[in-house]
């Protein structure tokens, strides 16, 4: 049994002060790829996991991997033989580890015939594994547990990633050195059924942006890189980085600036995608 576990993209991300209890509230439009990890489960009396596919090196399988600590959330006592294809970057703030985990719940709940409500199972291993439990765009708020589905055009882009990982902790303790968070307000869920509303919209932009570029310089090439190209309609940084994201005004576009970057930068993970239509 296979199931898919797509990149989740933070079109937005509006981040406040930490509060009392060490969160910082924030919230976020989120969409998903048609690109992403594969997990795969069979019957097997122990619990166990391979993990295969381009990034398999940089991801060692430990007991602390999101897809054996979601199996043993959803039941301590079964066995299953796992193999997660990893396609995407790791530490790359486009959600891979939350969606595995995702991903992993939804193949052995179906595996072991197991019916309970895998929300709070998801929220216990990560604030992003409930959205990536739904997989279908959402604007979130709290400090990420909280989601609410909404519906956005699907938007064709480009994803561009360094090949370096950039730990999503790091990044918030730069953001809070920074002093980059003030005063935190929450706004309704926007309309954005139109694909001129939505590129709109992305323009909230990303407030880790500037913690994450004084952590890998890199990402200001790969954003010049892209707003560069005039196929370009917008430019941002996913979550914590280091992924950047182009969005295009079709698939062509989208194809065709992905080609470009590929030839005059062979060092970067390039892929072109669709927002908001995350394959099943």
């Amino acid at each position: 049994m296979k199931v898919f576990a797509p990149a989740k993209i933070n079109l937005t991300l509006e981040v406040g002060r930490p509060r009392a209890n060490g969160l910082h509230p924030l919230q976020s439009l989120v969409m998903f790829a048609d690109v992403g990890d594969v997990v795969e489960v069979e019957e097997a009396e122990t619990l166990s996991l391979v993990i295969t596919g381009p990034f398999a090196r940089t991801l060692p399988v430990t007991d602390d991997n999101l897809v054996l600590r979601a199996a043993r959330a959803l039941n301590p006592m079964r066995g299953a033989a796992i193999t997660l294809q990893k396609n995407l970057p790791v530490a790359s703030g486009i959600g891979g580890g939350s969606s595995d985990a995702a991903a992993a719940l939804l193949a052995l709940s179906e595996l072991w015939k197991v019916e309970v409500d895998l929300v709070p199972i998801a929220a216990s291993l990560g604030a992003d594994v409930p959205v990536c439990l739904g997989g279908e765009s959402a604007f979130m708020t709290g400090a990420g547990e909280c989601c609410a589905p909404i519906e956005v055009t699907p938007l064709d882009a480009v994803l561009v990633n360094p090949l370096k990982p950039l730990p999503t902790g790091d990044v918030y303790r730069r953001f809070d050195a920074m002093a980059l968070g003030g005063d935190f307000r929450e706004s309704a869920p926007p309309a954005l059924a139109e694909k001129r509303l939505a590129i709109a919209y992305a323009k909230t932009g990303n407030h880790l942006w500037p913690a994450a570029l004084a952590m890998m310089p890199e990402l200001g090439d790969i954003a010049t890189a892209l707003a560069n190209e005039p196929a370009a309609l917008h430019v941002g940084l996913s979550g914590s980085g280091a992924t950047m994201f182009a969005l295009a005004e079709d698939a062509a576009d989208a194809s065709a600036l992905a080609g470009k970057l590929a030839g005059a930068h062979p060092d970067w993970w390039i892929k072109p995608t669709c927002l908001g239509r995350a394959l099943t």
